[in-house]
């Protein structure tokens, strides 16, 4: 699926960037510098340059540095460096070289906590958030907002592209990631990152592998079977690259299978470099390089985040290494060349950044704002509306908001890729305030927005520190809504269940009134024991800086709630695979591709709330479908129409089941409509081969068998509503096959 930019960001966005660079000069001037022509190709550009380079100079590209100050090792930023970035490598002025200046994160340009000023920008919602709107041109265009605004603040790398499976659910980074499954992960993330890089910005995709949980995360062991991995995380990065195309692969801080993913062999150079044929540079994770020979041949292009790691291994241990035949020259070459080609190939040196202001112009932020609310719209899931109580409607006079801080502002994660705010943290004292804190609040607060559509009610805020409290004013009301928060972040992982009494007090307010909404501010799946008492429910994850007007447009049906699970939710900590807390050391999946749905399919089990799942305010039924082989593989067609009385977006799902599988189905495409009331659409889908193969070692391809295999068409992955049969030939795929 090619995306193009969309055209309401065209304008202000390219304005803004005339504003803030200028024409590099050397392009015109310098004849002697052929690398500088934009009319050759990146391979052809590449070649010529490191031609002409110094060892010292190809050195130069492969070894960065923190972009912040950082006292516990006595570490002082390059000068050169953005204040508060995460990362620097050095320009080659003699070649034309820019610098690297490297930006956290996925949801928006971050600022490193220990800065001693912090940029304020747009944060969009979570990476869950914007994978549960199931819509890739959504995902694009928020990833070319935030790669415009990095461009802006003046880097031309953004580490974002966040896509590691969600094999457990409380992993704390879950929240930047693209949840369970490997498709609608690959699609949307990569989708992502095509707009990041539709600016002259490259994205990363990380953290490259097998890395699902925070517990023990710098020395803990991912041991999963190879094969298995080739059809669940590994797929999923697979398809991010093929539709994002990005510069670099990230790769993570745990071994793989008893070795450090930054220098394994397996994922490095034969996966990611041969089977793939990916022509970008790999980078380090912050503090994940273990080693300079090792390191180097396994296929690691360049060391970032220094002084994170013990030693500067790519500094001078690798040019000793060198010297000494421990790392051939051909290998530097191809280091600073693979660099050098995602430099070429995202337009680094054509358009290079400037030096910007800490400070964005209002009107683009504005703009931006609206970029950001129509994704938390569009992301929120309703899980629950009994009653129709909501969307709210003007015969609702008396309401009561309780908790969450609803009165200042929305949740976000925590860690590296937090995103500081244009007017502060909204809650500034909540512990932690420093790594992975601060706990950060946006000031977009839900109950002033809640406000300005309800001019006219009775409206009551109760902080929910006293539940008895809370119970007495919920019960006074038409409805209660209860704002429950859960924060996660990087370095820790966190429980399912939700903290500070929150369940309790979502029963007291519920016993009280039985129209009591809940509205969760989560990284991810929790626990809902108390969903059976409430009248509505709507997971409204981290919604980003413009979060607390998306909430109240859901509440009150300015926006029609169209978000659908890319997750399951699990009914206890016994239903995953791994019921203990996760695990430090070696951490084995045994369940290998079994992950998210397809573990509930296989053990027969029923999740809160399954995969794929969401309400909205109207209907949609489906009809006609067919399917038939086409191209060795699957073509599927099918009509979705409005039922309903207001106008609302849909998300259609295709799942496949084959004999020998994992488990008894796997997503095999999906579409998102837009119908107003009576309207219908046809949709046509094919399926991607792999999903209907499996990986076969001895030969490394993909294989589907000869047979019938069903196809089921369903609004989640467990409300299936059509089923046909398909005949199939056999097909073998090469391992680097791709659409």
């Amino acid at each position: 699926m090619k995306i193009r930019r969309h055209r309401a960001l065209a304008a202000p966005l390219g304005a803004l960037a005339l504003c803030l660079a200028t024409a590099p000069a050397s392009a015109q001037t310098a004849p002697a510098r052929p690398w500088m022509n934009a009319k050759l190709s990146p391979d052809v550009r590449t070649k010529a340059v490191l031609a002409q380079m110094t060892e010292e100079e190809k050195l130069t590209l492969v070894f960065g540095y923190f972009g912040t100050d950082f006292p516990p090792k006595t570490f002082k930023a390059p000068a050169e460096a953005r204040p508060g970035s995460a990362g620097y490598v050095p320009a080659i002025p003699r070649l034309g070289i820019p610098a690297q200046w490297q930006t956290d994160a996925g949801v928006g340009v971050a600022t490193q906590g220990g800065a001693e000023r912090k940029r304020g920008r747009t944060a969009l919602p979570s990476g869950l958030a914007t994978a549960a709107t199931w819509d890739p041109t959504l995902a694009y265009r928020s990833g070319a907002m935030i790669g415009s605004e990095a461009y802006a603040s003046g880097f031309n790398v953004m580490l974002a592209g966040g896509v590691n499976l969600m094999r457990d659910p409380r992993n704390g980074r879950n929240f930047e990631y693209g949840g369970e499954d490997p498709l609608l992960a690959g699609t949307m993330v990569g989708a992502q990152i095509a707009g990041i890089q539709s600016n002259p910005v490259i994205s990363t995709v990380k953290h490259y592998a097998i890395n699902d949980q925070e517990t023990d995360r710098d020395t803990g062991n991912s041991v999963i079977d190879p094969v298995a991995a080739r059809s669940s995380d590994l797929l999923a990065f697979q398809f991010a690259i093929e539709r994002g195309n990005p510069g670099s692969v990230m790769c993570s801080y745990n071994h793989v299978n008893g070795i450090y993913a930054c220098e394994n062999p397996w994922l490095l150079n034969e996966v990611l470099r041969k089977d793939w044929g990916f022509k970008g540079f790999v980078m380090s994770d912050w503090g994940a390089t273990h080693s300079t020979v090792a390191a180097a041949n396994a296929g690691l292009d360049q060391e970032l985040g220094w002084p994170f790691d013990k030693e500067p291994f790519f500094g001078a241990p690798l040019k000793s290494a060198i010297g000494k035949g421990e790392v051939p020259r051909a290998r530097l070459d191809a280091m600073a060349g693979a660099i050098l080609h995602a430099m070429f190939e995202n337009g680094l040196f054509e358009k290079p950044v400037t030096a910007a202001p800490m400070d964005l112009p209002k009107e683009i932020l504005e703009f931006h704002a609206w970029v950001t609310r129509r994704g938390a719209e569009d992301g929120a899931v309703l899980l629950k509306n009994e009653g129709a109580v909501l969307p709210l409607t003007p015969s609702v006079r008396k309401i009561v908001v309780i908790g969450g801080h609803a009165d200042k502002g929305v949740l976000a994660g925590g860690g590296s890729s937090l995103v500081y705010p244009v007017g502060g943290n909204a809650v500034p004292n909540t512990e932690p305030k420093t790594w992975p804190g601060p706990i950060m609040y946006y000031p977009n607060a839900p109950l002033d927005a809640i406000r300005r559509e309800a001019p006219g009610a009775d409206l009551r805020f109760v902080d929910g520190k006293d539940r008895a409290a809370a119970a007495a004013a919920a019960r006074q009301a038409d409805v209660a809504i209860v704002f429950a928060t859960q924060w996660a972040g990087e370095s820790f992982d966190v429980p399912l269940a939700l903290a500070d009494g929150q369940d309790a007090l979502i029963e007291a307010v519920a016993g009280a009134n039985p129209k009591t909404v809940v509205v969760l501010e989560t990284g991810g799946p929790v626990l809902t024991p108390w969903s059976g008492k409430v009248a509505g429910l709507l997971e409204a994850w981290y919604p980003g800086t413009a979060g607390g007007e998306a909430i109240a447009n859901l509440l009150f049906g300015k926006a029609n709630p169209s978000g659908h699970l890319p997750a399951s939710f699990p009914r206890s900590v016994a239903q995953l695979p791994k019921p203990a807390e996760p695990n430090a050391g070696d951490t084995t999946y045994a369940e290998g591709a079994t992950v998210g749905y397809k573990w509930y399919d296989a053990k027969g089990d029923a999740p809160a709330f399954p995969f794929g799942y969401g309400l909205s305010y109207t209907s949609f039924a489906y009809s006609g479908l067919a399917a038939k082989p086409a191209g060795g593989t699957i073509s599927v067609t099918f009509s979705v129409r409005n039922t309903g009385a207001v106008r609302g977006k849909d998300v259609a799902q295709v799942y496949v089941s084959g004999a020998g599988w994992e488990a008894p189905k796997r997503l095999g495409g999906f579409q998102k409509v837009n119908l107003a009331p009576g309207a219908s659409t046809k949709v046509t889908l094919s399926v991607d081969p792999r999903l209907l193969a499996t990986f076969d070692k001895a030969s490394k391809s993909w294989k589907i068998a000869p047979g019938t295999y069903k196809v089921l068409l369903g609004h989640s992955s467990r409300d299936i509503v059509g089923t046909v049969s398909v005949k199939l030939a056999a097909r073998t795929l090469p391992v680097g096959w791709r659409p």
